[in-house]
């Protein structure tokens, strides 16, 4: 449980820089890192936390096997999955998808005028993840009490760094 943590709390501080930067919720980055990695356990390849599919903009990529779900069945399928040279590349380029890139546009600008999370979940996870249940899943763990004070920590050290 404490590598876990210790994850945990390492990739809140890149969220919360991240939010400042880009506005991307830090919840959200921190339950799709969550559910994608185990928890920071087990990326696609050596440092993709968000399970983001190889696209023109990627230098690094891997090709890993992986279960989608089609038509209601759970298939196995051979995909290309970019690859980062670390966290924190990972993480940059997930809140660039979510803020930026194409598919997530309407669910951005409706986040925008709402600040919905969950709205905003929902959104996203219907062109992200082929798992039916994966935007409940993303939506319970963005509200766990672990998150959230893991958050005020990252924020708490932020203004903390400032102020020094």
């Amino acid at each position: 449980m404490e590598d876990r943590d210790s994850r945990l709390q390492e990739v809140a501080r890149i969220a919360v820089r991240l939010q400042a930067e880009t506005g991307c919720p830090a919840q959200l980055m921190i339950a799709q890192w969550a559910v994608e990695s185990q928890w920071g356990a087990k990326p696609v390849g050596q440092h993709n936390y968000f399970g983001i599919k190889m696209a023109p903009r990627h230098t690094m990529c891997c090709t890993v096997t992986t279960t989608e779900v089609l038509d209601g069945e759970r298939v196995k399928m051979d995909l290309a999955f970019a690859d980062y040279s670390s966290l924190e590349e990972s993480c940059r380029d997930f809140a660039w998808l979510i803020t930026r890139g194409a598919p997530y546009k309407a669910a951005w600008q409706a986040y925008q005028a709402t600040r919905d999370l969950h709205a905003l979940i929902t959104a996203v996870a219907k062109t992200y993840a082929t798992d039916p249940h994966y935007a409940t899943t993303v939506s319970l763990i963005a509200s766990q009490a672990n998150v959230a004070n893991a958050i005020v920590a990252a924020r708490q050290e932020a203004n903390h760094a400032v102020l020094a």
